[in-house]
């Protein structure tokens, strides 16, 4: 019987959005072969937002879903914030 052991990635980033520190929670995930982030923040009402981000070739992109402009307008610190992790 063979073990195998997966490292389970999970961090907390402060990124200012619309004015704000707000707290982005970034886990790693496998589906089918392929690795995903799944990133959840909360908004001003206390609403939690989740989506997933998948790398292309060179950057992590939001997986296209409806989010709110401040969160997409951030896709590329958090790619750097990903990438930096992973290293």
């Amino acid at each position: 019987m063979q073990i195998q052991f997966v490292k389970n990635i999970q961090f907390t980033r402060l990124i200012k959005a619309e004015g704000r520190l707000r707290e982005f929670n970034f886990r790693k995930m496998r589906i089918l072969q392929e690795t995903l982030f799944s990133v959840d923040v909360v908004d001003d009402r206390g609403n939690r937002i989740m989506f997933r981000m998948r790398k292309d070739d060179t950057n992590w992109h939001i997986i296209p879903q409806p989010v709110p402009a401040w969160v997409s307008e951030q896709e590329k610190l958090m790619s750097e914030m990903i990438e930096e992790e992973l290293a």
